[in-house]
């Protein structure tokens, strides 16, 4: 080896040395003051028990495979989730472990079975209450803020199977009547909210998202498409009640979006990217709008046609069950609430009027 090649190796080495001096360097920097660090699971996924304490059964106890394989008629022993880490015996152990990791926050979801376990039932049940209860001041204990999804992929099952989840307009008053009780029994301990968990999910995944019980490949695009609207009725109607009744609350709902790239420089792919991106955004707009947005409603409007629909659909659209999904369509989107100017395609309320989920 010449002197010029020794050199450089030398010089090369001492090169790395420095930048593995410079990575392992510690860097770390405090969080600000209120920041909140920690993680997040769902009550599917960690608590078990899925038949003690007053539980009813949820869409995720016949649902072993998740999303790769369908639904069983009954729990079966497969199902890992059923027993989960057995959180719900063991909660102040994980809370105390998470409190070591220095958690500031869990993101936590309540299981709706477990507060009513049937979904439609008249009144909650204690058990169920209790348990959260003991839970939260856990939390409390270590210091731990709750951000609590009130909806995350765990429906009760009775809904999927007399309603068919979503798809029914009753199932609005069902979540109202939920969340109501869970803001009354806990508002003054948890700040934090979620309304749905990755709500436009339903899109993909209609049974475990929406709790629609019709197979995937028999639900009509009307049904698909009406259950959308339903449950972001029950978001925003949720999130009006959280304030009414939890002052300084904080709202939020979680979007499942990632971006959309076209394959190649194709027209074709191109738009079909953009309207893949339409589609994820919509769910935002609506919720930080309140309206359609006008992309997807002339993409709703054009599958209405190619349904074979003439028009612009019937006057109220509830009095057709077979049309329900004109209401997502031009008539419809127009916004009929109060303080809400009508601007053809262009919805926006008035300087000053408050938001309403009326013309559900």
């Amino acid at each position: 080896m010449g002197v010029m090649s020794a050199l450089r190796v030398e010089i090369d080495r001492d090169a790395e040395v420095q930048v593995i001096a410079h990575m392992t360097k510690s860097t770390t920097t405090p969080f600000p003051s209120g920041f909140l660090w920690g993680g997040a699971a769902a009550a599917n996924q960690l608590e078990g028990a899925f038949d003690e304490g007053g539980k009813g059964l949820s869409i995720q106890d016949v649902a072993p495979r998740g999303i790769k394989g369908p639904r069983t008629p009954a729990p079966t022993p497969d199902n890992l989730k059923l027993v989960g880490i057995d959180f719900y015996h063991r909660y102040a152990q994980d809370i105390a472990l998470l409190a070591e990791m220095g958690f500031k926050v869990l993101r936590l979801s309540i299981a709706w079975s477990r507060i009513f376990p049937n979904g439609d039932d008249a009144a909650p049940n204690e058990e169920g209450l209790a348990f959260y209860d003991r839970v939260l001041d856990e939390l409390a204990r270590h210091g731990i803020a709750p951000l609590v999804t009130l909806s995350h992929y765990e429906t009760p099952l009775h809904l999927a199977e007399r309603y068919n989840g979503w798809v029914s307009r009753e199932m609005i008053g069902f979540y109202e009547r939920y969340v109501r009780v869970l803001f009354e029994r806990y508002g003054s301990r948890v700040k934090y909210w979620l309304t749905f968990n990755e709500i436009n999910s339903v899109l993909h995944e209609p049974f475990l998202s929406g709790a629609i019980n019709t197979p995937k490949d028999q639900l009509s695009k009307s049904d698909l498409y009406q259950a959308v609207h339903h449950e972001l009725v029950a978001s925003a109607l949720a999130t009006r009640i959280a304030h009414e009744m939890i002052p300084g609350a904080k709202v939020g709902c979680m979007i499942l979006a990632m971006p959309t790239y076209p394959l190649t420089p194709n027209p074709a792919d191109v738009v079909a990217a953009m309207q893949a991106d339409h589609q994820n955004l919509m769910f935002g707009d609506v919720h930080t709008r309140g309206t359609y947005p006008g992309v997807r409603a002339a993409l709703l409007r054009r599958e209405w046609h190619r349904a074979g629909h003439q028009g612009r659909g019937p006057r109220d659209p509830r009095q057709h069950r077979r049309l329900r999904v004109v209401q997502l369509l031009h008539e419809c989107l127009r916004d009929r609430r109060p303080g809400v100017e009508d601007q053809g395609r262009a919805q926006r309320p008035r300087r000053g009027a408050q938001p309403q989920p009326e013309g559900q």
